[in-house]
């Protein structure tokens, strides 16, 4: 499998590359040059397979000839071995079409969990193999940085940096960071924003000469936002799940997926692309909702970005983006290029009107902001029981506000627990849920991290001093 740019430099490169790189040379994102294919019979092969075992056969090709088979079971295996549900993404019933995947049984209690188990063990393995260390340096609106500090703690060949923007992450999201006191770990509270933390993290990828060189300490910055595709590709194996319960591949599935970086739904694009029957990706956002205005009004520009009860998706500038518009742009990557260019010019941009109505046949989206999102949660939980948080809720209203197929079966992604956005929960009125058994003293741990001015020269300094 060979993977290239989406702004066109740099030729092919190998898995290996990709996952190390996190973000190409020339500013883009890295995508297969080709997809692999599944038909409908290598689909329904797939049916009744546990999730590991699933999830072996849906990344193999994207690793091929870079991992040996029998390793990348076993890193499988044992990123999923310590969710707490058999089921891994266990399906719940809401209606007669409608149901939510749970794809928050894993150790953080969020969806990022099932790329970033695995991320951890696949560059533990590769810089092992080559006898290299690297820094992992991330930014997080909540949930991506304790699912990376979780995969990568153990890391003999890893020190990690997350970002995260100071009192705009909820309190238990921020202690599931850091709370976390090994010595290769290190939390970083940006006076800024959540754009403020990535745009400096992007800003280290292309200038890393504040690393130390010397020969003992020289190193590599790695990537564990959904830049890197490795998460992408992890991703992919829920849609297939969910699909292969729901009766796929013999009836198309539409998903409602809320998002801010696209990571999560471009996840399930790519899985249409090779071979899933998909109907429709319905895009949901709180009131940071770029995304949201694009799809309906071809309209990607930027706007002032706000805090919300939903803060993981409290994002205006969404990463991944991007490899959608380089399909849109028939893969050219000089004209994406140029695109982007424009983009942080301007700060706007769209696409043509014959590529924006092509996309808008597979692609919905809906925006609720925070008091629909308490009056949503109470309302599912007084109809269902069934307490959804300020996130998955925003995909379950999106099915209530958009017109979808009844004979479709229609699934919402549940991309975190409840337990983790007590504010939202309390404001809708309700009880917030007990923590799990493993966190019952999550309150009570002693915490580490570092404020830090929102200044990318203080958050170099600080990552060069901890080296």
């Amino acid at each position: 499998m060979k993977y290239i740019s989406t702004r066109g430099q740099g030729g092919e490169k190998s898995f290996q590359e990709v996952l190390l790189a996190g973000l190409a040379e020339d500013g883009g994102l890295y995508v297969p040059a080709e997809l692999p294919q599944f038909d409908l019979e290598k689909i329904r092969s797939l049916r009744g397979l546990p999730y590991n075992e699933l999830a072996f056969e849906v990344i193999k090709p994207f690793v091929a000839g870079d991992i040996p088979d029998a390793k990348l079971k076993e890193m499988i295996d044992d990123s999923y071995a310590a969710f707490s549900h058999e089921a891994v993404a266990p399906l719940t019933q809401l209606k007669s079409h409608q149901w939510v995947m749970e794809l928050f049984h894993g150790p953080t209690l969020a969806f990022k969990d099932f790329a970033l188990q695995l991320l951890g063990r696949l560059l533990d393995y590769v810089l092992t193999e080559r006898g290299e260390r690297a820094v992992v340096l991330g930014a997080t609106s909540g949930d991506t940085g304790s699912a990376a500090i979780e995969g990568c703690r153990h890391s003999e060949a890893l020190d990690i940096f997350i970002l995260h923007p100071y009192q705009r992450v909820s309190e238990v999201q921020r202690r599931q960071m850091t709370t976390v006191l090994d010595s290769n770990v290190y939390n970083i509270a940006v006076q800024g924003n959540f754009d403020d933390c990535q745009a400096m993290v992007k800003q280290c990828f292309a200038d890393q000469s504040f690393l130390p060189r010397s020969s003992e300490k020289k190193t590599r910055l790695v990537a564990v936002n959904s830049i890197n595709w490795a998460r992408i590709m992890a991703q992919v194996v829920y849609y297939f799940h969910a699909s292969l319960e729901l009766g796929g591949p013999d009836r198309e599935i539409a998903f409602s997926v809320p998002t801010g970086n696209f990571g999560d739904i471009f996840a399930g694009y790519i899985a249409r692309g090779m071979g899933l029957p998909v109907s429709k990706l319905i895009v949901a956002t709180n009131r940071n909702d770029i995304l949201h205005r694009f799809f309906q009004n071809n309209d990607y520009s930027k706007q002032s970005l706000e805090h919300t009860l939903s803060p993981s998706m409290d994002i205006m500038v969404s990463s991944n983006f991007e490899r959608l518009l380089f399909d849109l742009n028939d893969r050219d990557g000089q004209a994406l290029a140029e695109l982007m260019a424009t983009f942080e010019k301007t700060g706007k941009l769209s696409a043509s009107e014959q590529s924006w109505q092509k996309i808008r046949e597979l692609f919905d989206s809906s925006r609720t902001d925070d008091q629909d999102t308490c009056d949503a949660i109470k309302a599912l939980f007084d109809r269902t029981e069934y307490l959804a948080d300020p996130h998955t809720i925003t995909g379950i209203r999106a099915l209530e506000e958009l017109e979808t197929d009844s004979r479709t079966p229609n699934l919402v992604l549940a991309t975190a627990h409840p337990v983790k956005f007590p504010e939202a929960i309390e404001k809708a009125g309700l009880d917030t849920p007990e923590l799990p058994h493993h966190m019952k003293d999550l309150l009570e741990r002693e915490e580490r991290y570092d404020v830090v001015d929102n200044d990318l020269n203080s958050v170099k300094k600080f990552i060069h001093t901890h080296l």
